[in-house]
């Protein structure tokens, strides 16, 4: 997992935060219960105990991804964007070339995805493909269900 994660610093504050509630609350409650479900007795037909260790493998494995995550960030200074060219934080506006509509873009680092509202990630196949062009530039972005036709109708940074 050496791949870059762009965010902004705010993203990377929240997955700090988010790593340090996971390790000094809940990781300390799920050790408690191991340790109460222990001292039940026979750890074989101990259901809680096998239960309480599955729940504190999957925390920590949590835990592991948000620290690769906060470890490969790369953060991104909306002060020093171009705002002449798709990149991070941009809201486009395309023209789809195929079905003669128009549809809006958000570029999104990890964790602030959100597919329902338009907030995709700068890193997939329709983010990278607008990443760097202008309006005016046609683009054709190869996705599973084939190929995407757009031209950048609008480039807006609202920060």
């Amino acid at each position: 997992m050496s791949d870059m994660f762009p965010m902004t610093r705010d993203k990377y504050n929240e997955l700090r935060a988010e790593i340090e509630r996971l390790e000094t609350e809940e990781m300390p409650k799920i050790t408690e219960k191991i340790a109460e479900a222990r001292a039940e007795g026979d750890l074989k037909e101990n259901a809680e105990y096998h239960g309480q260790r599955q729940n504190q493998g999957m925390l920590q494995a949590k835990i592991n991804e948000l620290k690769a995550m906060v470890a490969n960030a790369f953060i991104i200074d909306p002060a020093k964007l171009n705002r002449d060219q798709v990149g991070l934080l941009a809201t486009v506006t395309v023209k789809d070339l195929d079905y003669d509509d128009e549809e809006q873009f958000t570029m999104v680092g990890v964790g602030d995805e959100d597919y329902d509202q338009g907030k995709i990630l700068s890193t997939s196949p329709i983010g990278a493909g607008l990443m760097g062009k202008k309006v005016g530039d046609q683009v054709e972005i190869q996705v599973p269900k084939g190929k995407l036709r757009f031209e950048i109708v609008g480039i807006d940074y609202k920060i």
